[in-house]
């Protein structure tokens, strides 16, 4: 399976998921007791096809994609607790376990957009006393081990093995830059940074 394409179906699976029971927030805020029971029974199929498609999509991507950071495993938790009360919130109509349970997913959702922009960092702030090999490494190791592991080899959620890469320091530099097909851009990393970044991944070739 294309990795980055299950992202993007994860993505959409989870606004789904997000929606539904905001939806069905409304209602019972509203206190549409019967609308609210017609709306569960009428989408019950398609709420259990979307929660499954949630837990086995995020169970692949967890799997399969790269390490993940401390924010991740909070919003995994949050996640696994929202469940339970929204199945007891809106099942017993009990208000403040079915608002829990959608701020809980809300705040899961914001959680996994932190975290993406967080992986997607380069910090070099305790990097100045180091040589400029040493820093090039120590960049590599703080922003790209997760996919691209250690030796350059992981290929961790069909990131390319820069061991056998045929590209030049100029085509490096461009991809980094500004990104390529799964890969996110690196936009804030500054010209030195990236030379220095370049410089250390073309040592990793075979």
């Amino acid at each position: 399976m294309d990795y980055h394409k299950i992202v993007l179906f994860h993505r959409i699976v989870v606004s789904l998921f997000l929606l539904h029971y905001v939806v069905k927030l409304a209602l019972l805020l509203l206190k549409k007791t019967d609308l609210l029971a017609t709306y569960t029974a009428k989408t019950k199929v398609v709420e259990m096809i979307v929660s499954a498609l949630f837990l086995l999509t995020g169970v692949y991507l967890i799997a399969t994609g790269p390490a993940l950071i401390t924010l991740q495993w909070i919003k995994i938790a949050v996640v696994l607790a929202s469940i339970p009360m929204a199945i007891i919130g809106f099942k017993k109509g009990n208000v403040i376990l079915a608002v829990l349970s959608v701020l809980f997913i809300l705040g899961a959702y914001g959680m996994a957009e932190v975290a993406k922009k967080k992986r997607n960092q380069v910090k070099t702030e305790d990097l100045s006393a180091l040589a400029d090999k040493e820093k090039g490494q120590a960049i590599y190791m703080q922003s790209c081990t997760s996919c691209h592991g250690p030796a350059g080899d992981a290929m961790i959620g069909d990131a390319k093995n820069l061991r056998e890469s045929k590209m030049d320091e100029v085509q490096m530099s461009t991809i980094i830059k500004n990104g390529n097909a799964g890969m996110p851009p690196f936009k804030d990393i500054s010209d030195e940074d990236l030379k220095l970044l370049v410089s250390y991944v073309q040592t990793l070739k075979k």
